[in-house]
């Protein structure tokens, strides 16, 4: 496995959010303002779509109210559970140059609206993703050997006791944006 800490998460379609949010404020659970992610994500040359993205390197550059991060994820054991390592950084465009000679291309834009709040553990995000629509993420820090399936079958079983309609899914926004998209684009 690994002996850092992983971000590992599950990710559902909603068709009506306002059940799950207030569903989640049952849960004592209230939601921030939304805010405005940027986000362009970057695949490491000679990797493609179609190609299993498990042990390979991606990076993302997102701005959110005028702050830049810089994100480097590498799935572990599936898509959605991976090694993280972020930083601020002070100029997006020189980042986004850094990242090129780093060996990295660009591949989708990402731009969302994201409402949060916590439970317990949990970071829970409402966002709507432009060309894709509304999705619910429920993301946990894990520490140590335990199996990113076994945390995900957790998570899936919080998400579940809400009672809400939820379809999971197990690809990332840049892989669903990627798959919307014509033939050829």
């Amino acid at each position: 496995m690994t002996d850092g800490i992983r971000e590992i998460e599950v990710k559902y379609r909603v068709a009506d959010p306002a059940p799950l949010v207030w569903a989640l404020r049952e849960r004592g659970v209230v939601l921030s303002a939304p805010i405005l992610q940027d986000d362009q994500a970057y695949a490491a040359n000679g990797w493609s779509y179609g190609q299993s993205k498990t042990g390979a390197a991606f990076a993302r550059l997102r701005t959110e109210n005028g702050r830049h991060t810089f994100c480097v994820k590498k799935p572990l054991d599936n898509e959605l559970a991976c090694a993280e390592h972020e930083t601020e950084v002070l100029a997006r465009g020189e980042m986004h140059q850094a990242i090129l000679a780093m060996g990295f291309y660009p591949t989708i834009r990402i731009v969302k609206t994201r409402r949060t709040g916590r439970f317990d553990r949990m970071l829970l995000c409402l966002d709507d993703v432009d060309g894709l629509g509304a999705f619910f993420e429920i993301e946990a820090m894990v520490g140590g050997d335990r199996p990113a399936a076994e945390v995900q079958r957790d998570l899936d079983r919080f998400a579940r006791s809400l009672g809400v309609d939820l379809v999971r899914s197990t690809e990332t926004y840049d892989s669903l944006i990627r798959a919307s998209l014509p033939v050829g684009a």
